[in-house]
């Protein structure tokens, strides 16, 4: 009994004889409890502690894992994955393949603005939309289509987009800093600084109260939402921190507090609830990865040795002449260089290379049995793991297609669906923020006309509203999905101006006003357009006579029939 059960063992004993028959009853709870787990668990538990979270099977006995909310699972191991994912863009062929394949389709030349605000609500004429939308154009162009968007002054807008998508993939996130700083013969302000994912760290002057607060770098208030970012002045790789040994942070409001303004953009793509962090996309298969290099490495130098063709020669004795039969006599002054077999250290292979052995020496070869038969079939299943892990079809990561027109076909309608919905996402989080902040400053200073955009959040919304489109996927077949895209149009499922960009990554507002000038310069000169030839309706894609093309697994093409009806 405690010192509150003896106090009331005097004062009321029935109150403390109560308390220690509770007490009495939990234990004996407890022990029960754990002896019916116990039972369990010798027994394999049931539902899903007989599969999954069995803790007693042979496969599972040594599977222990810890829980952790998404901090702590990534924030431990995060400088770790970094560090290999760039690694492996560096050093890996597969990896650098994903990487600048994913920026080149999804990206591209850059995602292109497209005004799509609202005539309707705004209560525009079609002259005053018209009117807008040039002067957008026009004013967007002096900004985003030169390097002095670039806080470096190094990249355009479009260029930058690039910078930020590839460097989300390596290392898992990107900053997007939007200061002000005013420079000569630059007519707008606003700049764009990207700022690498090492550069956001946890500073280490935080207080211990603090620590939950900020977890690398993002600090977060008490209901959990981001109000600021620490950055360091330099990168913790630098050699200049070596040097110097300090580092200073500053402390950056997401939001200014006074105007509201959007001081950074944070590029990632969160997995799990409450993730303040990214990962590099490869992180799930580092460990494949790196060994499918070091695999490749090894295959490749045993080729290479096995290519060595070397020629040793073994002499019958030491009858006191030299190897080559020259007889020269030996000098105490002169060096000279060890004959190859003669005294040398190093017996060396090279490409119909002759060496001397001494007498008594041999040689002898293990048979490398290169090229190794099973190599391109390991690689190829273990390049489709890959290629899933990446959301890529495996044709699409190696960049080969041998299969039929369908399968291609196939393969890159199924590629699609993840770069529109990473565009979509990158458009969003990075280019729609800053087209915005852009228009804000443009509107301030008088370059485009936009009334009452700051009285209502409504008619700023409407004023900023654009569709941002990408580089085309390109055609298979062009005949036929050219047929598509305008039945799409008539049917009122599509805009003229969307397949415009996604066919061949044009303007329709600058195509027609083209056509426009062609025929008034014909007509002009008295000419008329040319008559197309009659077209001539192709024939369906068939796979017959691909059966050279066929799957490298050596499968029959089973697509032939359904190709053909």
């Amino acid at each position: 009994m405690n010192w509150l059960d003896k106090t009331l063992n005097f004062v009321a004993p029935g109150i403390a004889a109560k308390r220690e028959a509770s007490r009495l009853d939990v234990a004996r709870h407890e022990a029960a409890q754990a002896v019916i787990n116990s039972y369990k668990e010798s027994f394999g538990g049931k539902g899903y502690g007989r599969h999954g979270a069995s803790r007693t099977k042979s496969s599972m006995v040594m599977w222990q894992t810890p829980v952790g909310d998404a901090d702590a699972d990534i924030h431990e191991n995060i400088n770790e994955l970094r560090a290999r994912a760039r690694d492996l863009h560096m050093g890996s062929d597969v990896v650098a393949a994903a990487h600048k394949g994913l920026r080149t389709n999804i990206v591209g030349t850059g995602l292109r603005l497209n005004p799509a605000f609202d005539s309707k609500f705004l209560n525009l004429s079609d002259q005053e939309s018209e009117d807008l939308r040039a002067s957008i154009h026009r004013e967007w162009a002096l900004w985003a289509e030169t390097s002095k968007c670039d806080a470096a002054g190094l990249n355009d807008f479009y260029e930058l987009q690039a910078l930020a998508f590839l460097s989300t993939l390596m290392s898992g996130d990107v900053f997007a800093l939007l200061p002000m700083l005013p420079r000569d013969h630059a007519v707008y302000d606003l700049r764009i600084n990207l700022v690498e994912a090492d550069r956001c760290d946890t500073p280490f002057n935080v207080q211990l109260d603090d620590l939950d607060r900020v977890q690398s770098g993002v600090e977060v208030d008490a209901d959990g939402m981001v109000v600021a970012y620490h950055f360091s002045n330099r990168h913790p790789g630098s050699s200049r921190f070596d040097l110097t040994g300090e580092r200073d942070w500053v402390r950056v409001e997401k939001y200014g507090k006074q105007t509201g303004r959007l001081n950074v953009i944070h590029l990632f793509e969160a997995e799990r609830p409450g993730q303040r962090r990214g990962i590099p996309i490869i992180a799930p298969i580092i460990e494949s990865l790196k060994l499918l290099n070091q695999y490749t490495e090894a295959e490749l130098m045993a080729a290479v040795i096995t290519s060595m063709y070397t020629v040793f020669v073994k002499t019958p004795g030491d009858d006191g002449q030299d190897p080559y039969g020259m007889n020269e006599p030996e000098t105490d002054n002169q060096y000279q260089e060890p004959i190859p077999g003669t005294g040398g250290d190093n017996i060396k292979m090279g490409r119909g290379a002759i060496v001397y052995l001494d007498p008594g020496e041999d040689v002898q070869f293990a048979d490398p049995s290169r090229p190794n038969p099973n190599y391109e079939a390991f690689v190829r299943a273990l390049l489709k793991q890959i290629a899933a892990a990446l959301e890529l079809p495996y044709e699409i990561l190696i960049k080969q297609f041998t299969s039929s027109y369908s399968a291609s076909r196939g393969a890159l309608l199924e590629a699609w669906k993840m770069y529109r919905m990473r565009r979509s996402w990158l458009a969003k989080t990075l280019c729609q923020p800053i087209y915005e902040e852009w228009f804000v400053e443009a509107v301030t200073k008088g370059r485009i006309h936009a009334p009452g955009i700051f009285d209502d959040p409504a008619i700023f919304a409407a004023y900023t509203r654009a569709e941002w489109h990408g580089p085309s996927q390109g055609l298979l077949d062009p005949t036929k999905e050219v047929g598509a895209a305008v039945t799409r149009i008539e049917n009122n499922l599509s805009t003229a101006t969307k397949e415009t960009v996604e066919l061949n990554g044009g303007s329709w507002e600058q195509n027609i006003q083209q056509r426009a000038y062609e025929k008034a310069r014909l007509k002009e000169l008295g000419l008329t357009e040319g008559t197309a030839p009659a077209p001539v309706t192709p024939s369906e894609p068939s796979d017959e006579g691909d059966e050279d093309n066929d799957d490298e697994e050596g499968g029959e093409n089973t697509n032939a029939k359904e190709d053909q009806g």
